[in-house]
């Protein structure tokens, strides 16, 4: 949710200093910036500030997921997003690595080493009241490395909140060498331009992707949602946007195989979602996700929980729908019921597991054991899932090699008479040719009159053409 804050406490001492400055780069013509102002290009006079008086972006979406770190710290950045101690720590996230907040972005020390060597490229954008709208990581950047100064190009007077945000992102969202939104504060930013009633398709637009990609992305930020509120623990822990991440081609595979399972089988589309989910939690990678098919809880998991991971679930029921008397659906499955079940004790598990200071000691390490105990169960399940995918390739490659292989038999036959007629046939290597092809299949046919024990009919063509007299 974006943050609702007025001019900052000071706004007009900066906006008489931003005037003056401006006046001073018009009657020396000085440099430019262009960018997409209201549907139309808008070029911007470029102006030093000092980096002690810009106020960063409360509301800029490079950090939106990570806020909410920090409990106290974010509140007092949404009661009072100008104070010294709102402002220090948006300065603090900008440094942080969004998949780790505990460590320092190395793009960040990328960023300072470059600014430290060559200075400053690029300049940032304010509004008129000094707030940043482009160049918030770059002014963190240079206030760490003690520079006084920084270029910023000046938005028009009439600045308002909708404009700072349209322009961030329209410059965020070039293909240059801007660090990044994270994936979770691009999907933030997703769901704020559609609340404000845009539409999907100029949304898409803003972002370079298409609208099935916008509404698969859409999906997996519902999907995240959920999973937090379904993590939620009795002790008041919960898993956080962040923690979900580093996961994006997880969930997204996860989010686009759901999708075209459910298609064709609903019910085995949720146990998919829900075993891979599970997946996610317990940190897999994506080609060991790739392994949970509709069958996985069932097939490979059931029987070898222990104890305390089994889930106790009731029998399906019928669902009566409100304003419909005597009208019931069935919920759903027993075996949906169990894989979800086992995925929120996961949830929870990890939740409380990284709950930090909110639980005890004891409470995080019981929780610990539980996802190492899962761990083990899974690491079993995901062995023998993966063996037999490797037996059903093996299975499916000997029809696949014999149609690669009448595939090239065409060829050569509709190519045969052509290379004969340009006298480009070899016939001494062609003979050779139908030699080794003669004795391949010999061969083959030994292994298939060994096999079948009632051939079919292509079976017993190759056995008959291979058959020696």
């Amino acid at each position: 949710m974006a943050v609702r804050f007025g001019v900052p406490p000071e706004g007009e001492r900066i906006r008489s200093l931003v005037e003056e400055r401006l006046k001073q780069a018009m009657s020396e013509d000085g440099a430019k910036i262009t960018v997409d102002w209201r549907g139309e290009q808008r070029h911007l006079r470029v102006i030093s500030m000092p980096v002690d008086m810009l106020y960063f972006n409360p509301d800029t979406h490079r950090i939106r997921a990570q806020r909410t770190l920090n409990p106290e710290r974010n509140r007092v950045l949404e009661e009072a997003p100008w104070s010294d101690a709102a402002q220090a720590y948006l300065h603090d996230l900008l440094r942080q690595q969004a998949s780790d907040p505990n460590q320092t972005d190395p793009e960040y020390t990328s960023l300072m080493n470059e600014l430290d060597d060559f200075g400053q490229r690029e300049p940032g954008i304010i509004s008129p009241d000094g707030i940043l709208v482009d160049g918030n990581t770059r002014c963190a950047a240079l206030r760490d490395l003690g520079v006084k100064d920084i270029r910023v190009g000046v938005l028009p007077a009439d600045t308002s909140r909708r404009d700072i945000n349209s322009v961030e992102l329209a410059l965020q969202l070039r293909k240059d060498k801007r660090r990044d939104y994270s994936y979770i504060n691009r999907l933030i930013a997703i769901e704020e331009e559609l609340a404000s009633g845009r539409r999907e398709e100029d949304v898409a637009r803003d972002f370079n992707i298409k609208v099935k990609t916008l509404q698969q992305d859409r999906r997996v930020y519902q999907m995240i949602n959920e999973a937090i509120e379904r993590s939620r623990t009795s002790g008041g822990a919960q898993l956080r946007l962040i923690d979900f991440e580093r996961h994006q081609e997880k969930l997204r595979e996860l989010q686009r195989d759901f999708d075209k399972k459910a298609e064709t089988d609903p019910e085995a589309a949720e146990q998919l979602r829900e075993s891979r989910l599970a997946m996610v939690v317990l940190n897999y990678p994506k080609t060991s996700l790739r392994l949970a098919e509709g069958d996985f809880y069932k097939r490979y998991l059931d029987e070898r929980l222990p104890t305390h991971l089994r889930p106790a679930v009731e029998e399906s029921s019928a669902v009566v729908i409100p304003g419909l008397p005597g009208v019931a659906v069935p919920d759903a499955t027993v075996a949906v019921k169990k894989a979800r079940a086992l995925t929120d004790q996961l949830l929870q598990a990890e939740a409380a597991r990284v709950a930090g200071d909110k639980l005890g000691p004891q409470e995080q390490a019981e929780a610990g054991n539980l996802i190492k105990a899962a761990r083990t169960t899974f690491d079993v399940a995901v062995k023998l899932a993966g063996q037999n995918a490797q037996l059903e390739k093996r299975k499916i490659a000997v029809q696949e090699r014999l149609t690669d292989a009448a595939d090239y038999v065409k060829q050569c036959a509709a190519e045969f008479a052509e290379a004969k007629a340009k006298r480009a046939l070899d016939e001494d290597a062609f003979d050779d040719a139908l030699l080794e092809l003669r004795d391949s299949l010999i061969r083959l046919a030994r292994q298939a009159g060994r096999t079948f024990d009632i051939p079919g009919d292509g079976v017993e063509w190759l056995l008959s053409a291979t058959r020696e007299d």
